[in-house]
């Protein structure tokens, strides 16, 4: 496809425009992490003078985030993998339809992208769970990471149609081999699907780990709390502290940052899965 030069000027201030939107806060909120209160107070856009690495480490300490943290990656680690495991083996069914119903069980997930969240359905949901099973009920990590777990609509209908790009030969294949349904699964199609299951990898552990409603209604014992309700207190002792509230910002951030840039190259491969048909 030829590009005309207006065109091409226009694709670069785009560019320049969502870099200027989404990169110039987190380096200012990086920058100001590394200035003392009073640097800041003299010149809070300024370039930092003197870096004090001690921010994190007071941060850290002062905003109990060693506990908040290890919550934060519980719940998106077992949630997250949960979620794809779950995933795959409903995507697969429904996409080979060897169910019955499987056009209409797909409609009803599409369905339910449009429909408001059933955040009261659920918090009723699970008060009811703590008065009959406590351990997976209101204020329980394992309630609210099998609660996590549920969210997989987008990351099914994604499996779905990536599943429909490969081959049916490889299941008669497998068939034909004695190969069991599970072993299938998890040998064959898992890897086959790395690309589009690193795309629901990164929406799912977002979707977890940035959740700010979900603690503040299923989590009420502070020993419960993700990272993201730990800075919801942290900004309230720390509020006028604008270098700690900078590390803390920081301190949350950088996790997920580290995350895409280990699967960043599959992401791309996998929105675009069955875009282009050989």
């Amino acid at each position: 496809m030829r590009q005309s030069t207006s065109s091409k000027v226009v694709s670069y201030a785009v560019i320049l425009l969502f870099l200027i939107i989404y990169v110039v806060p987190l380096l200012f909120v990086f920058n100001v992490s590394f200035k003392s209160f009073d640097e800041y107070l003299r010149n809070p856009l300024g370039l930092v003078q003197s870096i004090q690495w001690s921010n994190y480490t007071d941060a850290w300490s002062e905003g109990n985030f060693s506990r908040y943290f290890g919550n934060s990656l519980l719940y998106t680690g077992v949630s997250t993998v949960l979620t794809i495991i779950v995933s795959v083996f409903a995507a697969f069914p429904v996409a080979r339809g060897y169910v019955k119903w499987a056009g209409f069980i797909y409609l009803f997930f599409i369905m339910s992208q449009f429909l408001p969240n059933p955040l009261v359905a659920q918090f009723k949901f699970m008060l009811f769970m703590k008065d009959h099973i406590p351990f997976i009920g209101y204020d329980t990590k394992l309630g609210y990471t099998l609660l996590k777990t549920t969210g997989t609509g987008v990351v099914f209908m994604m499996f779905v149609g990536y599943i429909k790009s490969i081959s049916r030969e490889l299941d008669e294949a497998a068939g034909v081999d004695g190969c069991s349904y599970t072993r299938y699964i998890f040998q064959m199609v898992l890897p086959l699907m790395k690309p589009i299951i690193a795309t629901g990898v990164i929406l799912t552990a977002i979707g977890t780990w940035n959740d700010f409603v979900g603690p503040v209604m299923y989590l009420s014992s502070p020993d419960n709390w993700p990272i993201t309700a730990g800075l919801k207190e942290f900004r309230g002792q720390y509020g006028n502290n604008w270098p700690l509230l900078a590390c803390g910002i920081t301190i949350v951030a950088v996790p997920l940052i580290v995350l895409y840039s280990f699967i960043q190259k599959y992401i791309v491969d996998g929105a675009l899965a069955g875009a282009v048909k050989s």
